[in-house]
């Protein structure tokens, strides 16, 4: 088991607040994603959960217990930081094997622990090999493994991949969902990185100066968000927002389209000069200066020959468009 639920959690440092005051419910077997820009409070917000951070104020409760003033060991948790934290003259063996070692547990109970950790991860044809011999993602499955041998209610991930380089995010983005999915097991994982936010959850909290600003599944954030600050940070490039007089033309203070839904015709309503064009094969990303409606980002097919100067027109798809108030919130 391994649901969490937070009221009015809070935390202070002196006399700031860093997180003023969080509700939220993490049911078991649930993949939460904490995403936000840097100092938005999701790394202190798992640290809080993990018990490594004082509660303010408020209760953190696992599986119906108060665990709000018990220390991390008591708390049946296992967190996985950004830095794999290895002991460098111990095997991958051993290293799975520490934190079962300091609980006292026998040495058979360990090693049919470690070897079920370790084929899990593909782990065990390195078992005796030594961290200075692995590659950084094999390392950091050597830390999951770490945790996993736990068998915690919930793992908890502190921008586990933040270390590794752009392809091997992808596999261990990649191994940790089918992790998920293989253990069934509550999983917190905090990043800044809206892509694996989208791609890896279930469940996405939306942090900003220590604030919830959504929650929901990554495609309800997508379709719906809630108001210009998750508009303008869910989405891979990013919802293009307009003001002005074009936005008071559909009763907003700002409207919203996302790249992918702006067509490039000779009869669309815009037009622009085409700057920057980014050719990534199956998809051309277009920056077009449309005057008053601003830079535009367009998603267009693989296929188009724009060049820098060109004189190009373009429409917004019906229906695609969001507006938002002068609160910023999302218009019905």
């Amino acid at each position: 088991m391994g649901k969490i639920t937070l009221k009015s959690v809070k935390k202070s440092f002196g006399e700031v607040d860093v997180i003023p005051g969080i509700d939220l419910n993490i049911e078991d077997g649930e993949f939460v994603v904490f995403v936000g820009p840097s100092g938005c409070g999701k790394s202190t917000l798992l640290r809080l959960i993990a018990g490594l951070e004082d509660t303010t104020a408020g209760i953190i409760s696992i599986d119906g217990t108060d665990a709000t003033d018990l220390p991390p060991a008591k708390r049946g948790l296992a967190m996985v930081f950004q830095s794999y934290a290895l002991y460098p003259h111990m095997s991958v063996r051993k290293n799975i094997a520490f934190p079962l070692k300091m609980a006292g547990m026998s040495a058979e109970e360990q090693a049919k622990r470690v070897d079920h950790a370790a084929k899990i991860l593909n782990l065990s044809s390195y078992i005796d090999r030594k961290p200075g011999q692995l590659s950084g993602g094999q390392r950091q499955r050597v830390a999951i493994g770490r945790a996993i041998v736990r068998e915690p209610a919930a793992f908890l991930f502190d921008e586990p991949l933040s270390n590794l380089d752009a392809a091997l995010r992808v596999n261990m983005r990649q191994e940790i969902s089918e992790l998920h999915q293989s253990l069934k097991t509550t999983m917190i994982y905090v990043t800044h990185d809206q892509v694996e936010a989208m791609t890896m959850a279930d469940k996405i909290v939306v942090l900003n100066a220590g604030r919830i600003e959504q929650v929901g599944s990554p495609l309800d954030l997508y379709r719906a968000p809630a108001n210009l600050f998750v508009a303008g940070f869910i989405g891979s490039p990013k919802m293009n927002l307009i003001e002005g007089a074009e936005a008071a033309k559909h009763g907003a203070k700002t409207i919203g389209i996302r790249p992918e839904h702006i067509d490039v015709t000779p009869d669309g309503a815009w037009q622009g000069v085409v700057g920057l064009s980014e050719h990534l094969g199956s998809d051309t990303f277009l920056k077009v200066n449309a005057g008053d409606l601003g830079t535009l980002t367009l998603r267009a097919s693989g296929e188009v020959n724009f060049h820098h100067g060109d004189m190009i027109r373009f429409a917004p798809q019906a229906g695609k468009m969001m507006r938002f108030g002068t609160d910023g919130k999302l218009m019905a």
